[in-house]
């Protein structure tokens, strides 16, 4: 699946803006038809936004089950002989659509994107109405994982994952026109050999018997530096300029299916050439050991929650420009394809995350209370789920895989890991992953209910990846100790030869609130906690990477370790620094 593009061959049409909208308590839309007309009883919703905050009204913030969005379109009277998709960025949790009375696609998954080719259902020229049904319930065989319980006050939907479930249509919609015969995907990968760099390229087509191949690369100047025939194939590029953290040089390969002089479609691919290599305890890009400094993030604003905002992407990225962070993780699960593309741009190294996060149920406590189940049987996490999360694992890679700000997949975040039914689970997941793509190593999100020793899914990664808060959640504002603690730990884990990346170290902050005395929820304790933690990696070769929790506030369900969301951010929910911003900035930049 390729994403929407103009080209010469190409057109898009984005179907933003405010759509119909309504609940569906009583799961009576499908069998009432409500596809078939105009919505009944519809309000109105932004789109992209997450549905839950914009209404004001609790009703709508905590709703679980079906809601509907529907609007109409005008399909463009140019696309006469084309085909036409129809696009989803994505629908979270699931969603079934429909083209006026047709249903067109279903889709399992709330963060990848989805299509269905509409062409036997529009006539170019004519309005056609879309209807979307999504569901945000979650359930043990959906990634995330959750529950549903039944209350004297209606459903409540009950989840392990320390974010709010934030759903509906939180990307752009699109109407796309192709040819018939088009290009259907495109999979790049480099190499590079002193100022000799390669792009191998491989290309699949559908409905293009009788049609060629041909690729042509460009450099940002528009150059041309190479060119090539054939399905697949390798271009040379001298002197290359390689893609890099800070300078994020990209080239464009189009790709174009032709008979003799004459291109049936076309498409653009952006490459940045680059390498990446796990070699002992060095995490290296382009031969060149590479430390990550960073942030778990979110998606998540106020008002329109996980709904994607350009504005809010480049403030962001503004940001980790101006405190010197050169990475983060897409906590916990694929962010936009736009926030890709401007890493991509700008050199930002990006863990790439899959939305399995909630797989533990031994993480209870003051946070989600006690669970009551066990995490892998045949009632809760089970076979089903982890074919759901292979499909997930799948999806991620076919989407990010041209993206050279990807250099590491994170497959999923603090699962239950110290288990014989860990292992079983996981085995085959992190098979699945390098099946999909061998030229990136795989990893997943260690917890602290599994240390060194203990855990018995580290050994199936090519890195480590750490969650911990000595000093907060354990020696809590006990510094001293916690250093003791966490050096020991950590130097045990750096006996298994792998880069470690902490990817997750944090401390509550109030902002505004201070004293002469650290405290925890003061922002000097904030500072003291994370200088204790630097002590800590920079004492231990092994540790390549620290990824502080996290780079915002953030919204979460209720619960009476969170007020008004988690406070571990750097920067609060609407982006002002706290005190430790600057700390952080000294360390990263040598900049006060």
């Amino acid at each position: 699946m390729l994403r929407p593009q103009d080209t010469a061959t190409r057109e898009k049409k984005r179907l933003d803006g405010i759509w119909s909208f309504r609940l569906d308590a009583e799961s009576r839309g499908r069998a009432d038809g409500w596809f078939s007309g105009p919505l009944p009883g519809a309000g109105d919703m932004a789109v992209p936004a997450s549905f839950n905050d914009v209404a004001a009204d609790a009703a709508v913030r905590d709703y679980v089950g079906d809601v509907w969005y529907q609007r109409t379109a005008r399909v463009p009277r140019g696309w006469a002989g084309q085909r036409v998709v129809l696009h989803f960025e994505s629908a979270t949790h699931r969603a079934t659509v429909w083209v006026d009375d047709h249903e067109v696609v279903s889709h399992e998954g709330g963060y990848t994107p989805f299509e269905a080719d509409i062409t036997e259902f529009v006539t170019p020229g004519e309005e056609v109405r879309i209807t979307a049904c999504v569901n945000n319930a979650l359930t043990f065989q959906s990634i995330p994982p959750g529950t549903t319980e039944q209350t004297p006050a209606g459903p409540v939907q009950r989840y392990w994952h320390d974010f709010f479930n934030y759903a509906g249509l939180h990307r752009s919609v699109w109407l796309v026109a192709t040819p018939q015969a088009h290009i259907e995907d495109v999979t790049v990968s480099t190499h590079h050999d002193g100022s000799t760099g390669t792009v191998h390229y491989a290309v699949d087509t559908l409905d293009a018997d009788g049609l060629d191949v041909r690729v042509v690369l460009r450099d940002e100047d528009g150059a041309e530096v190479a060119r090539g025939g054939g399905a697949s194939g390798t271009l040379t590029v001298a002197d290359v300029t390689l893609w890099r953290a800070g300078r994020g040089y990209l080239y464009a390969l189009e790709v174009q299916l032709v008979r003799d002089d004459e291109v049936f479609d076309s498409y653009v691919q952006t490459v940045g050439v680059r390498t990446v290599e796990v070699r002992g305890t060095e995490f290296l890009i382009n031969g060149e050991p590479f430390h990550f400094r960073g942030f778990g993030k979110h998606e998540d604003i106020p008002v329109t929650g996980k709904g994607h905002d350009n504005a809010w992407m480049v403030h962001d990225f503004r940001l980790l420009d101006w405190i010197g962070a050169n990475s983060f993780r897409t906590s916990h699960y694929p962010y936009s394809e736009d926030v890709l593309d401007y890493a991509d741009r700008h050199g930002i190294v990006v863990i790439d995350e899959t939305a399995a996060v909630g797989l533990n149920m031994g993480l209870g406590g003051g946070i989600f209370g006690a669970q009551g189940y066990q995490t892998y049987s045949p009632e809760t996490i089970n076979d089903d789920t982890q074919r759901v999360h292979a499909q997930a694992i799948r999806e991620l890679v076919a989407r990010d895989k041209n993206h050279p700000c990807v250099v590491l997949w994170s497959i999923a975040n603090e699962p239950e890991s110290d288990t014989e039914g860990a292992e079983e689970y996981f085995r085959p997941l992190f098979d699945v992953a390098r099946a999909a793509d061998p030229t990136r190593p795989v990893g997943f999100v260690n917890v602290m209910l599994a240390p060194h020793g203990k855990c018995r899914v580290s050994q199936f990664g090519d890195v480590l990846m750490l969650n911990r808060y000595y000093g907060w959640y354990v020696n809590t504002g006990d510094l001293a100790s916690a250093e003791i603690a966490w050096r020991e730990e950590l130097e045990a884990w750096a006996t298994d030869g792998k880069p470690i990346i902490i990817t997750e170290y944090g401390a509550d902050t109030l902002s505004g609130l201070h004293s002469i005395t650290p405290q925890p929820w003061d922002e000097e304790y904030q500072i003291a906690y994370l200088q204790m933690n630097h002590r800590v990696f920079d004492s231990v070769p092994a540790v390549v990477g620290e990824q502080i929790w996290n780079f915002a506030d953030f919204k979460t369900t209720a619960g009476i370790m969170r007020v008004d969301g988690n406070k571990k951010g750097v920067f609060t929910r609407d982006r002002k620094p706290k005190s430790a911003a600057f700390y952080l900035r000294q360390r990263w930049r040598g900049e006060s």
